[in-house]
């Protein structure tokens, strides 16, 4: 189901609980709601759909991939860029890296660890900070 794009900056500063297989069904309503708004956005966590769990949902060089609990365990090669978001108004300075590894859980929560870079790398930083509460 698509749902509505939360814009609530208090709801979208709270840390992000740890997601559960009960959560199933909000992974596929994040990757639905994500296709949606393909045309401006590649990526989205699940607080911004008002669910304030730990799933994450992304375009991987041309196709789509879920997370759970992501965590970013090694990032290098930092650089500045401006990024916007479907929350949020407007474009903002942050902070990102070339190169990060990610542990996650995959769709049957098994543990996964996976090296992104470039255009994916940055997605991730961006999402994985919406489950930390971080707005840009």
């Amino acid at each position: 189901m698509v749902r509505d794009i939360c814009k609530d900056e208090t709801f979208l500063a709270q840390k992000a609980v740890p997601a559960t297989a009960e959560d199933l069904a909000v992974a596929q309503d994040l990757l639905e709601t994500l296709m949606a708004h393909k045309e401006g956005c590649v990526g989205m966590a699940a607080n911004m759909i008002g669910v304030n769990k730990r799933i994450i949902a992304f375009d991987n060089g041309g196709a789509y991939m879920v997370m759970w609990n992501p965590r970013i365990v090694k990032q290098s090669q930092p650089y500045q860029t401006q990024e916007g978001c479907l929350s949020l108004v407007g474009q903002r300075p942050t902070k990102r890296y070339k190169s990060i590894k990610v542990q996650y859980q995959n769709s049957e929560f098994q543990t996964r660890f996976k090296t992104f870079t470039g255009f994916p790398a940055q997605i991730i930083q961006h999402e994985v900070d919406h489950c930390e509460g971080i707005i840009i």
